[in-house]
């Protein structure tokens, strides 16, 4: 799947994306993570390193609400681990679960108050075959649904895919244009929304705050 027309049609899409995007604002990550999460929905996770440029949309999120939430990271207080949901909005906050993926978050709320969205699964726009090399799954076809859907559905794949870390991408503010790992808006419209129970906990299980493009293939579940 790799090739050097691919490679320069990447580059130009690329350079396109940065002039015909721009960076979501302070306020949009400043109000309620269950707001934050439906807007979110359609917008597009950037990553660049060197010459190399990914991105995907965000097709499907989970909201975390802080002190009141038994879920949330954040239920116990602030930590050394979990400043970054405290604010301020807009950064990134990465952990690491069952001791093999990485998560990314957006920070949400003012700063002093506990908030974020998980970003589960996004639509690959842009350097797929790098990506794929980054799961280690140089043999799939890039014309293949099937195999594009393993991509990125799924938090702890898109981590992979992107190479997002918790060393390396912890706390970095995804607003700034100095930024290698940004969030960005090329007005796409997402349609309807479907809000289910948030996926893989056992505490506040019930609560409705996992929000999904209706119908995208590209969905974790």
């Amino acid at each position: 799947m790799t090739g050097l027309p691919r490679r320069r049609r990447d580059l130009r899409i690329a350079a396109a994306t940065e002039t015909t995007t721009r960076l979501l604002k302070r306020e949009f990550f400043n109000r309620d993570p269950r707001e934050v999460s439906r807007d979110l929905l359609g917008k597009v996770i950037v990553r660049k390193a060197g010459r190399k440029f990914l991105a995907g949309r965000i097709v499907e999120v989970e909201a975390y609400l802080g002190a009141d939430d038994a879920a949330a990271h954040s239920a116990a207080g602030k930590t050394q681990r979990t400043t970054v949901i405290f604010g301020p909005p807009g950064h990134a906050y990465v952990y690491f679960i069952y001791g093999v993926h990485y998560c990314l978050n957006i920070s949400c709320l003012p700063q002093g108050q506990a908030g974020c969205v998980l970003i589960r699964a996004l639509e690959p726009l842009i350097g797929i075959a790098e990506m794929a090399r980054a799961r280690g799954l140089e043999q799939m076809e890039p014309n293949s649904v099937r195999d594009l859907r393993k991509l990125l559905s799924g938090p702890g794949k898109l981590c992979e895919a992107l190479s997002i870390t918790r060393p390396n991408d912890n706390g970095k503010d995804m607003l700034s244009a100095k930024s290698d790992l940004q969030v960005r808006d090329d007005g796409f419209r997402t349609g309807e929304i479907l809000t289910t129970p948030r996926i893989g906990i056992t505490k506040s299980a019930a609560l409705p705050l996992r929000y999904v493009i209706a119908g995208n293939r590209f969905v974790s579940k």
